[in-house]
């Protein structure tokens, strides 16, 4: 039996697998908020007293790097290692992925129902693939061919520089400068990055923030899901978020696009995590692929490239049970 996980800095996903089942179909499953908790030992702990039943490794895709074995949590004061937590859990094996790298194990497994296509493209067979996912960080991580199979690779290019593509972007990164020093892809292209992008436009007057808009960021707990909605909704007055959207939808079209060509993914590339579903019409509204394609010489090339979006919210987990199972 295996315990397999999806540990995020804002939620923690476990379920049990086996081999009889795949890993397509947990036996049982919770969710865990992870900041509530000190450690994932804790969680675990408590969702193995919840199942009581015997399980002898485990597997978990992680919210990131993963070095010899080790990975502190990038937007969560945790650091796990596999041998502290195989004897604390007492498993014969604890394998760590990062949560990227864990998505990545899973795109062989998807089904039609489980994407949105943005791009049908031509895909090139055994080609590179690609995968970026916005959730509350972001995340990247590429799969190539080894003529038998796919096989993952983690990356953190999440954390690379973010690249400014036209003059209100240039005014975006000379904005949050002063305020981290590096400026991060994920600043600006994440849940946490959202709101930057958000002050960046109301600070430098391009429209009034509403009264009412004010109101409910000022007692929201995190920002994002209010501005979000209040640019998908087409309430009056909601310009600022408006703009926010359109921004970001143009900046993750720009860093897929440069995902695909490092990787030359001509198989394909793959939007995971929370923000691209709750966002397709903006993503349909033809702004990201024109960033995506955007690439001088090489624009022929970006056309051809299928992008599409996940939307099975268990991707991770599916892909860290594929992975501990061997699959």
């Amino acid at each position: 039996m295996l315990l397999a996980g999806d540990i995020g800095a804002t939620k923690a996903n476990l379920a049990l697998f086996s081999p009889e089942s795949g890993p397509r179909v947990p036996l049982s499953e919770a969710t865990f908020p992870s900041a509530r908790y000190p450690n994932l030992e804790a969680i675990a702990h408590e969702f193995l007293s919840r199942v009581d039943v015997p399980v002898d490794q485990a597997c978990f895709g992680v919210a990131g790097p993963v070095v010899g074995g080790r990975s502190e949590i990038t937007n969560l004061s945790w650091v796990i290692d596999e041998r502290e937590l195989q004897a604390a859990l007492g498993l014969s094996s604890v394998r760590l992925l990062n949560d990227l790298e864990a998505i990545a194990w899973a795109i062989p497994l998807l089904e039609p129902s489980d994407l949105h296509t943005l791009n049908t493209g031509q895909p090139v067979p055994g080609g590179a693939i690609a995968v970026i996912a916005p959730g509350t960080g972001l995340g990247e991580a590429f799969l190539t061919w080894d003529g038998t199979r796919y096989r993952p690779h983690a990356t953190e290019g999440g954390h690379a520089d973010f690249a400014p593509t036209d003059e209100r972007q240039i005014g975006l990164l000379r904005y949050l400068l002063p305020r981290f020093g590096h400026v991060s892809n994920e600043r600006v292209c994440s849940g946490i990055g959202l709101p930057n992008i958000y002050a960046y436009l109301r600070d430098s007057g391009y429209a009034a923030e509403p009264p009412w808009l004010a109101e409910k960021l000022a007692a929201a707990e995190d920002p994002t899901p209010v501005i979000v909605t209040a640019a998908l909704s087409g309430e009056e007055g909601a310009d600022l978020c408006v703009a926010m959207l359109d921004m970001f939808v143009s900046i993750l079209g720009a860093e897929a696009g440069n995902l695909a060509l490092k990787t030359l993914a001509t198989a394909g590339v793959y939007l995971g995590g929370g923000i691209p579903p709750r966002i397709l019409p903006a993503l349909e509204s033809g702004r990201f692929m024109k960033a995506f394609c955007a690439k001088g010489r090489h624009s022929e090339l970006m056309a051809r490239i299928p992008v599409h979006v996940i939307l099975n919210p268990k991707v991770a987990l599916m892909g860290a049970a594929r992975c501990g199972l061997g699959a």
